[in-house]
């Protein structure tokens, strides 16, 4: 569909102008009426071509420090196009600015926020697009955007700790992975050939270490080949509906990793359909986004059969309980502030409690592997180290 850039006149006979997607001049002329917008002028927008850049991705974090500013200045009485032009100015990221200049002339052009923000889905999911939908349509803006940076600076600071916690152990691991390889493949050959030389009878452990290496050196290529080939088979089967829903549920099966993923899920679900609560979004609509936007496709199916079954005249506890997905307190404290009228306040108390035990969880996770990953490092590389001394032990004896 084609856009066209348009100038017009409102009652006020104030000239005004803007873009909007239109089939044809007579649409465009149409879609403004209904804003009282009278056409004097339009031309279709000619096609831009974009050359390939790197542009900057835009972060969770920028999303909160947008909400935040936004809301403190429409609390403090500007217009949302004064707003939105002070943010295109301010904001540091260069995408995220020609982002805001987008919406800032959608909304100088006659079109609602959340009609504005529903242009640029890659940026602003359906949540936040709903949630500034109820907050224009109940004249609660500032509020509705305050909520939305507390969201989204809660859901940031989450994501944070369990990626921080899990670097280190995973950067110990990389470097013994990485340092047993660089052995194997460089450093085993050497004594290997100096024992060759030698021709003497080499102890059992030796022998396995070197076989190993030799089998490395002949096959790393095709190996290398083999684990890049499985990711880009696992991506593939990750982006399909089962592939999803078989990996998700496997995620929530494993022994450690799977309770802190278990909990996480709780902690989302609970803050985003608590924050769409209190926001004024039916409980329908709210179940409905939080599992689009829940991460796991386990959790979306349980969402959604929630949401049918509430259709149907069910409380919200009964099929939450029926999914076995959520812990027993999660469904009962659920149960309890719908009983008192006070579900969204509920969720906002859980999603609370469950950040608290995420963090709790992974620091905990985090001290076990940390252990592991150094006795690991300690047997690998020590037992190959020992194994290639041992001839030489051997052959110290032997000469004395």
């Amino acid at each position: 569909m084609p856009v066209y850039q348009w100038k017009g006149r409102t009652t006020a006979k104030k000239e005004i102008s803007g873009e909007l997607e239109a089939k044809d001049r007579k649409e465009l002329a149409s879609k403004l009426r209904e804003r009282k917008v009278v056409l004097t002028d339009a031309s279709a927008k000619p096609m831009e071509i974009k050359l390939p850049a790197m542009a900057k991705k835009i972060t969770v974090r920028d999303l909160g420090i947008f909400s935040r500013l936004f809301a403190t200045m429409v609390n403090a009485g500007l217009p949302i196009d004064q707003c939105l032009d002070i943010l295109r100015e301010q904001v540091p990221n260069k995408t995220f600015s020609k982002v805001i200049a987008e919406i800032h002339q959608s909304v100088t052009g006659g079109a609602s926020m959340a009609e504005a923000l529903s242009k640029h889905k890659k940026v602003f999911d359906n949540l936040y697009i709903h949630m500034v939908e109820a907050g224009e349509t109940g004249g609660v803006l500032a509020v509705i955007f305050r909520r939305l940076a507390s969201y989204l600076e809660k859901a940031d600071a989450l994501r944070r700790k369990v990626k921080g916690a899990m670097m280190y152990p995973i950067a110990v691991m990389t470097v013994a992975i990485g340092a047993t390889v660089f052995l194997l493949l460089k450093v085993i050959p050497v004594f290997a050939k100096m024992f060759a030389d030698m021709g003497a009878t080499l102890p059992k452990p030796t022998q396995i270490v070197i076989g190993v290496s030799e089998f490395l050196q002949q096959y790393f290529l095709y190996g290398l080949i083999m684990i890049i080939g499985f990711i880009v088979l696992y991506r593939r089967y990750r982006k399909t509906e089962t592939g999803k829903l078989v990996t998700d549920r496997l995620f929530l099966k494993l022994p450690i990793l799977g309770n802190v993923i278990r909990k996480t899920a709780v902690a989302r679900f609970t803050r985003t359909l608590g924050t769409l609560i209190s926001s004024g979004v039916p409980i329908l609509q709210g179940l409905d986004i939080t599992a689009k936007t829940s991460g796991n496709m386990v959790i979306q199916r349980a969402l959604q059969a929630t949401r049918k079954s509430i259709s149907e005249g069910k409380n919200i506890s009964v099929p939450l309980q029926e999914s076995g997905v959520f812990p027993t307190m999660v469904v009962q404290l659920i149960s309890v502030g719908e009983q008192t009228g006070r579900l969204a306040e509920m969720l906002e108390k859980i999603a609370d409690f469950f950040d608290e035990e995420v963090e709790t969880a992974v620091q905990a996770m985090t001290s076990l592997i940390e252990p592991i990953v150094i006795v690991f490092m300690g047997v690998v590389i020590g037992g190959l180290l020992i194994a290639m001394y041992l001839p030489m032990f051997d052959l110290i004896g032997a000469i004395n």
